[in-house]
């Protein structure tokens, strides 16, 4: 029985041709059955949606937003951008790698996200950095999320361990500290939604449940609550964006209600975002470019409404 459990976890052998990695599912999607409403082919999501050739451009798709988030009781402006790019990892640090001849490379969907909300007193910054394998858009790889105020830091690590989620933590909360925490797999995560929901297939126009994560970027490291979601698609009203687009009503629960709107043209960029937790986005810009080297990147920038290039 021991010999048939090990087998059952067993997956193709990574190939060294760069394509055939690519379009080859990793050992990690093991632990998934293919008729999850995650992982089915021809199903709510497009599992191909980051294959695109857009995304071999090696630039990087920077979208900045106008957020509001409570914080302290009171609603708090600020700026809140959203960086989505091709990556090439290694399986040995799992990080994204410096040698594009080694056999153990895979590539990756980077989805940043980044904050810093003024208060009264003192600033929050928050970093949230998810990583997918690019041939499984729905499945999260790694997420890393950290918070820095003037009452300390918090740092928080979710890894894909095939069969579960190991996540770790360091947390300046009393009750909390240090620790690790195994998690549901598959499931998704809230923070992850951005750029999953974006994959869907939207003119399925489907209606499903799945395990849903509550919010990661967050100070906190308690033991995250775990809902039941209800995902339902719909063309959205023409006059609540400023493009054809489709809106995503997210239903944790009774009373606990995110609607996400996406531009109906690839690549189906999130322009607005409504949570039941007063956390909001209205996307202000959206442009491509290295954002990595010492220079400036050019003043230019796509007006929202235009073709992305």
């Amino acid at each position: 029985m021991l010999l048939l459990a090990l087998s059952g976890l067993a997956a193709a052998c990574a190939s060294d041709n760069k394509e055939n990695k690519q379009q080859t599912a990793s050992p990690k999607a093991a632990g998934v059955s293919t008729d999850h409403v995650l992982t089915r082919r021809g199903g709510a999501f497009n599992l191909q949606w980051a294959m695109d050739t857009l995304w071999e451009d090696g630039l990087a798709e920077v979208a900045t937003y106008a957020a509001e988030r409570v914080v302290y009781g009171e609603a708090r402006k600020f700026d809140y951008t959203i960086i989505t790019v091709k990556e090439e990892f290694n399986e040995q640090y799992n990080v994204k790698t410096n040698d594009y001849q080694r056999k153990d490379g895979f590539p990756v969907m980077k989805v940043n996200e980044f904050c810093a909300i003024p208060t009264d007193n003192y600033p929050y910054h928050y970093l949230t950095s998810l990583f997918f394998r690019r041939d499984q858009p729905t499945i999260l790889h790694k997420m890393t999320s950290s918070s820095q105020e003037w009452c300390g830091n918090t740092f928080k690590a979710i890894i894909d361990e095939g069969l579960h989620y190991n996540q770790s933590y360091n947390s300046y909360w009393d009750g909390q500290g240090a620790g690790r925490r195994q998690l549901r797999r598959p499931a998704l995560f809230e923070d992850a939604l951005p750029y999953v929901l974006r994959t869907m297939r939207f003119e399925q126009k489907s209606s499903f449940t799945v395990p849903l994560y509550e919010l990661q970027q967050t100070s906190q490291a308690k033991p995250p609550e775990l809902y039941k979601a209800l995902v339902m698609t719909e063309e959205a009203h023409p006059y609540d964006t400023t493009e054809p687009a489709w809106r995503v009503t997210v239903s944790l629960q009774e009373q606990k209600q995110n609607v996400y709107w996406f531009a109906k043209r690839y690549p189906n960029v999130l322009l607005r975002q409504t949570t039941w937790d007063g956390r909001t986005l209205l996307l202000k810009q959206v442009r491509r470019y290295a954002y990595w080297p010492q220079t400036s990147p050019a003043p230019d920038s796509t007006a929202v409404g235009r073709p992305l290039t």
